[in-house]
């Protein structure tokens, strides 16, 4: 009986730590989604009349269509989002920073195209093919693009995270909210996923992690060809 005992306290403190444990990275998580949501608070805007002009924008790249070949609501409210920046002459150029990883899936392609469809000038966007993610795109716009003074365009749970990111990097960044997708278990997907985007956001932040790449300087506004190659 005494072993018995043992064995059944040994698994209560056992099934304690774990609890315990789970708890923390609970905390954890919760802690890394406020902070970014409280660096963020007041710069991510949802009116374009507040929103204070800037020479560049950031587009976050999405693909055009879902997985299921319908068209991607996402894609199709950052790009409002943007000529709405264009028309009322808050910025003045584009990076459009995404996916570009194979010869069949070019995500900033698609958005200049796009751009430029809703009465964006061709000349005035610039794509950035090294935009894989959230981070590569910051820092590029910042080191390759040489703009220490930004509006990004996505939507708020996005941009809130991408000008907490770009604070971190002495980055003088602003945000414009475009529409999100109302759709209850795509807001509950996208939801989870942000919560622990932010944790990775921290975790590279202190590891001082960067983009895969990095590359010559792109100067905005210049005559030259408006692509920038890895």
């Amino acid at each position: 009986m005494p072993s018995q005992k043992r064995h059944i306290s040994l698994f209560k403190r056992l099934v304690i730590a774990l609890m315990a444990a789970a708890g923390l990275f609970v905390l954890f998580v919760a802690g890394c989604y406020i902070a970014v949501s409280l660096t963020a608070r007041g710069r991510c805007y949802d009116k374009v009349e507040l929103l204070p002009e800037r020479n560049v924008a950031v587009v976050f790249g999405t693909s055009p269509l879902t997985v299921r070949r319908r068209e991607n609501l996402y894609f199709k409210y950052r790009i409002q989002a943007a000529a709405e920046l264009y028309r009322e002459g808050k910025v003045h150029y584009f990076i459009v920073s995404g996916d570009n990883s194979t010869m069949q899936y070019n995500e900033p392609r698609a958005m200049k195209d796009s751009l430029s469809a809703h009465g964006v000038p061709y000349d005035s966007i610039y794509c950035d093919y090294a935009g894989f993610n959230t981070l590569s795109s910051v820092i590029r716009a910042n080191k390759v693009f040489q703009q220490d003074s930004l509006i990004f365009v996505s939507q708020k749970w996005h941009n809130q995270r991408a000008v907490a990111l770009a604070r971190a990097n002495d980055i003088d960044a602003l945000a414009y909210n475009a529409r999100d997708v109302a759709f209850r278990w795509v807001s509950i997907k996208n939801l989870t996923r942000e919560n622990f985007a932010r944790v990775k956001m921290y975790l590279d932040i202190f590891s001082g992690r960067g983009p895969k790449y990095l590359g010559e300087p792109i100067e905005i506004g210049s005559p030259t060809d408006t692509s920038t190659v890895l």
